[in-house]
C-alpha cells in the first residue's frame, strides 16, 4: 500500500467514476422497492455466480410470485426452479430457498431476525450474503466481500490475501465501520467496469496514484 492513500479519498473519488455505471444488483433491487431481509436474502442466493444484469430479472420474476416465507412455501423445488432459470443452479438455489424459508416458518414464526450469526447458520448462506442483506435492507454494518472487491483491495496493495473470506477479515480492521456498506456498494461496479479483471483501464482510473497495480501486468 502507498504510503498517502487514503481510503476516504479513494472511495469518494470512486463515487463520482461508478454514477455513469449500472448499481450493484442488491442495491438496485431495494431501490426498486424489494427492500426486505428475507427478499435481500434471497436475491443474494440468486446472484451466486451469476451476473447482475441476470439476477435483478430473475429475482423479480420471482418475487412477482412470492415475497415472503409463507409465499416461498406454497411452492414445489420444480415450479420454484423453473422460476429460477438464468441463474446458475437453480435446483440447487431452489431446495437452498426452501430449506430457508421452512426454517423461518417453524423457527421465527415467519420472521427473519436481523443477526449475521442466525442468518449464517441458515444453510447455503455464507457470510457475504449475510452482511451484504444486513447493510441493504436493514443499515447494518457489514463487509461483504465478492470478487471485485477481493481482487481491487488486493490490487491497490491495501490488502494482501489470497482468499475472500481472508480479505473480509483483514477489511474489517482496517475499514471504519460506517463505511463497511460501501466496500461492496461502490467496488463492485467499479472492479466490474473500470478496475476489471482483464486489461484493467488503469489509464483513466480515478484512484491510480493511489494504486500499486498489484498483479498487473497490460493494462488499457
Amino acid at each position: 500500500m502507498k504510503p498517502d492513500f487514503d481510503l476516504t479519498k479513494v472511495l469518494n473519488r470512486i463515487e463520482e467514476a461508478i454514477r455513469p455505471f449500472p448499481k450493484a444488483a442488491m442495491f438496485d433491487l431495494f431501490e426498486r422497492g424489494y427492500n426486505s431481509l428475507f427478499e435481500q436474502l434471497i436475491s443474494c442466493i440468486i446472484s451466486i455466480r451469476t451476473l447482475d444484469e441476470t439476477t435483478i430479472p430473475v429475482s423479480e420474476r420471482l418475487f412477482a410470485v412470492a415475497r415472503t416465507p409463507e409465499q416461498l412455501l406454497t411452492l414445489d423445488a420444480s415450479t420454484l426452479a423453473d422460476l429460477l432459470y438464468g441463474t446458475q443452479y437453480p435446483e440447487q438455489k431452489a431446495y437452498t430457498m426452501l430449506g430457508i424459508a421452512h426454517r423461518i416458518v417453524e423457527e421465527f414464526e415467519g420472521r427473519l431476525p436481523a443477526d449475521f450469526q442466525t442468518l449464517t447458520s441458515l444453510k447455503g448462506v455464507g457470510p457475504k450474503c449475510a452482511n451484504l442483506a444486513l447493510g441493504v435492507a436493514e443499515g447494518k454494518a457489514g463487509i461483504s466481500v465478492d470478487v471485485h472487491v477481493h481482487r481491487v483491495t488486493n490490487r491497490w496493495g491495501y490488502v494482501q490475501t489470497r482468499q475472500p473470506e481472508q480479505t473480509l477479515k483483514v477489511l474489517e480492521t482496517k475499514v471504519p465501520g460506517e463505511r463497511w456498506i460501501d466496500i461492496n456498494r461502490l467496488l463492485m461496479p467499479f472492479g466490474k467496469y473500470i478496475c476489471t479483471g482483464t486489461l484493467p483501464h488503469c489509464s483513466t482510473c480515478p484512484v491510480r496514484e493511489w494504486c500499486e497495480q498489484v498483479g498487473v501486468t497490460r493494462h488499457r
